[in-house]
């Protein structure tokens, strides 16, 4: 009798629920059902120091935009995006990721480029509820934040793009190992960390440092800061670099006919056209970076993505900007979460990126609970004209040049 009741009493209840449901739809109050475009808002650095790779990563962006929108959208959205310029001043990013969210009410934001400007604009995000999913910010400064909304879409932190290539020159014979060293870097949270975390590596392997200054990122004449690496005559010179000082500390090097035996550039020399376009062909060759994507990688989706490239774009593969893939990689994640969600909100995104690994061009991430990579990068170098990976092993295309040639090699 009692189980009788209580199934009578149960569906008196499925009853009254349904007549709230119909009632509240009849009067206009239900959730009602999403339409209409999904609006992303971006800040890039279209003009500014950062202007080269803040446009390799409007190409991304677009091309994502154009490819999932070709397959109907995300959850039956077309995609649209509104990217402002953010002159890459971190003040400009911070009011155009405020009007984003505030003003133009967008449904999500995507990430700049820089650390520099990935740390106030993910701020921002996170006062607003956002999830901000990032290509290009993964300096310390950025986790120093401790952030759960924000997801760096590379395999590795920054500073481990500099270890690996100090695990590399640990790793070769000792008569072979430089036995000092340099590093002129760029006072900026991406730059500056790398080439100290070599630096201790180095010391701590009796690579005796004969050089260690930052300079300003507002010195745009470089050439009295090579002089003074030039006049410590280093073997090895790690250069905490963007892209604009790369550039202009090659160019002195060259013109002072510096040439040292090793050169680590954290930034800059990983673009394969703009690197040579400004510093010369000539000039590239033994140069040493690092990079979490190369146009030959085997991942899932990254043949399509290149020929998609290409196609808009022109050139070849080998001219594709890794900055491109990683924004790219970005739009890529939001699709996996609305495809095993069947949800597209802020909320959804951050909860469901803190789960599992995702795939992405640049192979499979997974996050801590603070937005860092839990993977590896690999070291790159400049040889017959590209970029090639060298190390880890496992990884390697090439075998490293041990001795940068000369200047014109």
């Amino acid at each position: 009798m009692r189980k009788r009741l209580s199934n009578r009493r149960g569906a008196a209840g499925l009853l009254a629920m349904a007549l709230v449901v119909a009632s509240c739809s009849s009067s206009g109050t239900a959730t009602p059902k999403v339409t209409g475009p999904l609006r992303i808002g971006i800040s890039l650095s279209l003009t500014g120091d950062f202007a080269d790779p803040g446009k390799a990563a409007q190409k991304g962006y677009e091309l994502w935009r154009d490819t999932v929108n070709a397959k109907g959208g995300i959850l039956g959205r077309q995609v649209e995006l509104k990217i402002v310029d953010d002159a890459s001043s971190p003040d400009q990013v911070v009011t155009n990721y405020t009007n984003l969210i505030d003003k133009d009410k967008v449904d999500l934001v995507f990430g700049p480029f820089s650390s520099l400007l990935t740390v106030p604009s993910s701020a921002v995000a996170k006062r607003f509820g956002y999830s901000f999913i990032e290509p290009a910010g993964g300096g310390p400064a950025v986790f120093d934040q401790k952030l759960d909304n924000l997801f760096f879409v590379q395999p590795a932190t920054v500073v481990a793009g500099g270890e690996v290539f100090a695990k590399w020159v640990l790793s070769l014979p000792a008569d072979q190992r430089p036995k000092t060293a340099a590093y002129p870097s760029l006072d900026d949270p991406f730059a500056s960390p790398i080439a100290d975390r070599i630096r201790q590596l180095f010391e701590a392997a009796g690579i005796k440092t004969v050089y260690n200054e930052t300079y300003s990122a507002e010195t745009t004449d470089l050439s009295p800061v090579i002089a003074k690496v030039a006049a410590a005559n280093p073997d090895v010179v790690v250069a905490g670099t963007q892209s604009v000082d790369a550039y202009a500390q090659v160019k002195a090097m060259v013109e002072q006919k510096f040439s040292p035996k090793m050169l680590y550039m954290s930034n800059g020399a990983n673009s394969p056209v703009e690197f040579p376009d400004k510093v010369g062909k000539g000039n590239v060759a033994g140069i040493f970076s690092t990079s979490a994507w190369l146009y030959r990688s085997d991942e899932p989706g990254n043949k399509d993505f290149v020929a998609a490239y290409i196609k808009k774009f022109g050139g070849a593969g080998s001219d594709i900007d890794e900055t491109s893939a990683q924004a790219y990689a970005c739009g890529q994640l939001l699709e996996a979460v609305a495809a095993k969600t069947s949800k597209v909100d802020n909320a959804t995104i951050i909860s469901s990126l803190h789960q599992g690994a995702w795939p992405t061009l640049m192979g499979q991430i997974s996050w801590d609970a603070i937005g860092q990579p839990q993977g590896s990068t690999d070291l790159v170098q400049w040889i017959d004209g590209s970029l090639q990976v060298v190390f880890p092993t496992d990884q390697a295309k090439h075998q490293a040049t041990v001795t940068k040639p000369a200047w014109g090699g």
